[in-house]
C-alpha cells in the first residue's frame, strides 16, 4: 500500500466500480456526460467552469483531469488561472458576507431568520473596525472579477457556480443579479450550477480511489 494519499495511480481502483456498484457507475457517468456536453456555454466554458468548482471541492484528481480536460477544448493557462481567482474571491467573499451574522449573534432580541437580503447592509462594520483589511479585501475582488482573458459576464457565470458549491446564499443572490446585468441567460447559469452539481458528486466519485486503497490495505 503506498504512503502517498494521493497519486494518480490510484485512479486506476476506479475501474472495479463497474463491478462494486454498476448502475450507480452508469448513472453517474451519464449524469456527467450530459452535463458537460456543449449547450448553452460551450464545451471549453465548462471546463474552465468545472477547474474553478475543483478548487472548491479541493480535490486533486478532479484538478488533474478537468485542467487536462480544459486545454484541450483550448482553455489557456491565463483563463484559468483567472477562473481560479474568482474562486479566491468567492471564498473570500463568503467569510466576508457571514460576517454580518455578528450582530444578531450578539443581540439576543435578533429575529431567528439567519439568511436575509437585508444583513448586507452591515457590511460596513468590517471597514469600520478593520479598515485596512476590509479595504484589501474590496480591491481584491475588484480585481479578481474584473475583465481580462474572461469576459465580466464568464467571470459572473463562474461566480454564480462557485457560490452554488460553497454555498454562500449571499454570494449566490449577490452574483446571480451580476451575471443577469452583464447578459447571462438563465440557459447558462443552469448549466454552471449542473457543472457545479457534477464536480461535488465527482470529488465524491473520485476519491473512492483512496477509499478502495484503504480497503486493500
Amino acid at each position: 500500500m503506498s504512503q502517498n494519499l494521493y497519486q494518480k495511480s490510484h485512479m486506476a481502483h476506479l475501474n472495479q466500480l463497474k463491478d462494486l456498484a454498476p448502475e450507480q457507475m452508469q448513472a453517474f457517468g451519464a449524469f456527467n456526460e450530459a452535463v458537460l456536453k456543449e449547450g448553452a456555454l460551450t464545451k471549453k466554458e465548462k471546463e474552465i467552469i468545472a477547474v474553478a468548482v475543483a478548487h472548491v471541492t479541493q480535490c486533486p484528481y478532479c484538478i488533474d483531469s478537468h485542467t487536462q480536460n480544459a486545454k484541450a477544448a483550448g482553455a489557456t493557462l491565463e483563463e484559468l488561472t483567472e477562473a481560479v481567482f474568482v474562486v479566491a474571491a468567492l471564498e473570500a467573499g463568503g467569510a466576508v458576507t457571514h460576517s454580518t451574522h455578528i450582530p444578531n449573534a450578539k443581540n439576543e432580541e435578533a429575529q431567528d431568520a439567519l439568511y436575509t437580503r437585508s444583513n448586507l447592509e452591515r457590511l460596513g462594520n468590517l471597514g469600520k473596525y478593520a479598515p485596512e483589511g476590509f479595504k484589501g479585501y474590496s480591491g481584491f475582488n475588484t480585481a479578481a472579477m474584473k475583465a481580462g482573458t474572461l469576459s465580466e459576464k464568464f467571470k459572473e457565470i463562474i461566480g454564480v457556480a462557485v457560490a452554488h458549491g460553497t454555498q454562500c446564499p449571499y454570494c449566490i443572490d449577490v452574483h446571480t443579479k451580476n451575471a443577469d446585468q452583464a447578459g447571462a441567460t438563465d440557459e447558462e447559469l443552469a448549466e454552471a450550477v449542473l457543472v457545479t452539481s457534477a464536480l461535488l458528486a465527482g470529488g465524491a466519485y473520485a476519491h473512492m480511489a483512496n477509499m478502495i486503497e484503504s480497503y486493500g490495505e
